[in-house]
């Protein structure tokens, strides 16, 4: 079919702009629990500043078993429990709920995999210099891995854009619904160029700015 633009771009603005919100708040939100989530699993670590094998093990096995689950799959899953959280599986604040729960386990891994390269003689030092471990945290962790954090929630973004593109699939809105609804249930494929091409410029965007904020 063909597809009159002139009354088509405000749903294609629509779509963009309601990806935008999805990634972006899942984003805040994820940030939020996965950093928390990392640094609890780095310092609980084995000889850590505040070891903890029983919240290290507990959190070591919930994110190895969340993580494997590809989204579409975790989306359905976990559908019951995101009616009852949100009221409604449909839309783009019903996405929200699943998508942050898997990017705050992966911004975990990635948080914790950052921490763990840091030089153990610095973590030391600021021990032996009395410091305790809510400042070794805020003021040694943190600013030592900032620039790779900055990378590994590039990477979360960029997964995010690619999530609420499948959750747009299944009633979450967005560009995935759009492509979905408007390029593949009606083959028509300059719907779907358009879709994956604002997609690929989202993705160039995002990488661009986390590429130079951790560069700063």
């Amino acid at each position: 079919m063909n597809v009159d633009w002139t009354t088509f771009w405000p749903r294609i603005l629509e779509g963009t702009g309601e990806t935008l919100f999805m990634v972006i708040a899942t984003l805040i939100f994820g940030s939020i629990i996965g950093i928390t989530f990392g640094l609890l699993l780095f310092v609980t670590r084995e000889n850590n500043i505040l070891e903890n094998k029983i919240i290290f093990q507990v959190l070591n096995i919930i994110i190895n078993i969340i993580r494997p689950i590809p989204f579409i799959i975790f989306l359905v899953a976990i559908s019951q429990l995101t009616r009852l959280v949100m009221g409604t599986t449909i839309g783009t604040a019903a996405a929200i709920f699943p998508m942050t729960i898997v990017a705050s386990f992966t911004i975990a891994r990635v948080v914790e995999n950052n921490l763990v390269s840091i030089d153990p003689c610095v973590i030391e030092a600021a021990q032996a210099m009395g410091a305790s471990p809510l400042r070794i945290i805020f003021t040694v962790l943190i600013p030592e891995a900032l620039g790779p954090l900055v990378l590994g929630l590039t990477f979360v973004t960029v997964m995010l854009i690619d999530f609420s593109a499948v959750a747009g699939t299944v009633g979450g809105g967005g560009l995935g619904h759009i492509a979905m609804t408007y390029g593949y249930q009606r083959f028509d494929g300059s719907v779907m160029l358009v879709t994956v091409l604002i997609l690929i410029i989202l993705v160039q965007v995002a990488q661009w700015i986390g590429n130079t904020l951790s560069k700063k």
